[in-house]
């Protein structure tokens, strides 16, 4: 059992990567609190197109990430990526305080929401790609699976926590308690970034932006591996995602619950994805992961499938758990085969393509999953995605040697 422990928790054993790790944990509480409340908020305000802004919302959160990452990437490989992420916190703890004045005051429109979640995902497309490229120069290589293992147990035990925090909060203060408690939360952080002894001396730019953008395209292009990886990236959040944006919608429209509801399957999602991290950093680096990841997408298709078909409580509840292990299985692993199979000095160029499918599959799917729900519904928008999920991941497995092999 301790040989276990240990091996789960090997990334932990690094001190700048635990105070990183502990800072990020308890801001990511307070992200999910706000994400929480915010999505009842817009639920609220916007009442029978309920369904298109929140797809919107969403949309809008993510599409800075989409059309920004590169870029960020090339500037994380030229530029001390410490620096990056505190500018990124500082302006996302400003956006926090901000709608929790709006709301405080009374004067909070939809277009203030929408507006502030562009200049989230704004910070988020800069300090996205400094954050996942500095993890590596945290751990050594063969423990880069657990690190990317367990920044995904600290986003999805936030997941568990947040919203079980965001039903207490909403119930005894309201929404203002959320987005201010999200706003403190980036100190903590903030302190985490301050305090670490890793040091990225970026080499001296004797190439010019866009020709890093050509270096790093090319090198994705020539490696059939990492572009099948970054399909797969965007095709898990493109179909995936809906499953959580909707969750609101659900539990009103669907279950005929309320807020209560609704965080209570955010946290079934969430205990999953925690279990499923764990697997994940309990395995570490091993063989035929392509392989792996490809069959854990198959089985989320399944689950969602199941999840929208499904109208009993407890039961959707379990499949929630299923599909959040499945999701995070499939993200972490996906995202520790890029890590690994990128070089150091390109890691942010790298990277910043994958984020670019990887999270440019949230805001288009949102999107147009929050469309089409409105000419269908929810559930067979969820029903459509879960067959398409499995059914990339089959003719990948059946079509793509090089994934399947890594």
């Amino acid at each position: 059992m301790p040989a276990a422990l240990n091996r789960i928790a090997a990334a932990l054993t690094y001190r700048d990567f635990r105070v990183l790790w502990c800072g990020a944990f308890l801001s990511t509480i307070g992200t999910w609190m706000q994400k929480v409340a915010q999505n009842w908020l817009v639920l609220t305000m916007t009442g029978a197109s309920s369904a298109f802004f929140l797809g919107l919302d969403s949309f809008l959160g993510e599409l800075p990430i989409l059309l920004f990452t590169v870029v960020g990437g090339v500037v994380a490989d030229r530029h001390d990526r410490r620096h990056l992420l505190l500018a990124s916190q500082y302006i996302q703890m400003g956006a926090a305080f901000t709608l929790a004045a709006l709301v405080y005051w009374n004067q909070v429109h939809i277009w203030h929401v929408l507006a502030l979640s562009v200049i989230t995902g704004l910070a988020q497309a800069f300090g996205g790609p400094a954050y996942q490229s500095l993890l590596p120069s945290l751990v050594s290589k063969d423990h880069v699976p657990n690190a990317i293992a367990f920044n995904s147990i600290q986003f999805n035990l936030a997941r568990v926590i947040g919203p079980l925090f965001a039903g207490a909060a909403l119930a005894a203060f309201g929404m203002v308690a959320c987005f201010g408690l999200n706003g403190l939360s980036f100190l903590a952080v903030i302190a985490a970034i301050l305090s670490l002894h890793v040091r990225h001396v970026p080499p001296s730019a004797a190439t010019r932006m866009r020709q890093e953008f050509e270096i790093g395209f090319t090198y994705v292009r020539e490696h059939p591996a990492l572009l099948g990886l970054a399909l797969l990236g965007f095709a898990a959040t493109f179909l995936g995602n809906p499953l959580l944006t909707f969750l609101p919608l659900f539990a009103q429209d669907v279950l005929h619950g309320g807020v209560t509801q609704y965080t209570d399957l955010m946290s079934s999602a969430g205990a999953g994805a925690v279990t499923g991290a764990l697997v994940v950093a309990w395995r570490g680096r091993f063989p035929h992961m392509g392989r792996t990841v490809l069959l854990m997408q198959i089985a989320f298709g399944v689950i969602v499938v199941l999840f929208a078909m499904s109208r009993n409580v407890w039961l959707n509840a379990v499949l929630l758990f299923a599909a959040g292990a499945c999701m995070v299985m499939v993200f972490a692993t996906l995202s520790s085969l890029v890590q690994l199979n990128a070089p150091n000095e390109m890691r942010g160029r790298v990277m910043s393509l994958y984020m670019v499918a990887f999270r440019g599959g949230m805001p288009l799917g949102s999107l147009a999953g929050g469309w089409l729900a409105t000419v269908t519904s929810a559930p067979a928008v969820l029903t459509l995605n879960g067959v398409l999920l499995s059914a990339i991941a089959i003719v990948f497995l059946m079509k793509n040697r090089r994934v399947r092999e890594l």
